[in-house]
């Protein structure tokens, strides 16, 4: 139950108090998750690394392989093999180029209806009631 003896003046304090109180709980709590944030991103990152470096060493096993295979299927000729194989990887890399290209420039319909809804609220905002 609260005091009715007190002024106005002790309720201002206390309200400044708990603001305070409240402003540095909110910094406190906004560094933990930040540095919480951080290390998973540097886990991910590291996890990321690791398997572009596994991914990098397995295309180039398959590319010798491929040279090998190719090769030994046409008399031993590897040269026709390592030809064939830079085919292949060069077609699978034009396409894999367009349709990231394709990706990339794709309206993105999401920040479209933002802007749309954003200047329909603009023209609410500035319309005489």
């Amino acid at each position: 139950m609260a005091d009715l003896d007190t002024g106005i003046t002790d309720l201002i304090r206390r309200l400044s108090d708990d603001s305070k109180r409240l402003v540095t709980d909110e910094v406190r709590l906004a560094k933990i998750e930040a540095k919480d944030s951080l290390s998973r991103a540097t886990r991910g990152v590291l996890w990321l690394a690791i398997a572009f470096g596994v991914s990098v060493v397995m295309l180039v096993a398959i590319t010798i392989f491929l040279v090998t295979l190719i090769g030994r299927t046409v008399n031993g000729h590897m040269w026709v093999g390592a030809l064939v194989t830079g085919a292949l990887e060069l077609g699978l890399g034009s396409y894999l180029i367009k349709r990231g290209l394709a990706a990339i420039t794709e309206p993105s319909y999401s920040l479209e209806a933002s802007r749309l809804a954003l200047a329909d609220t603009a023209n609410w905002a500035s319309s005489p009631r």
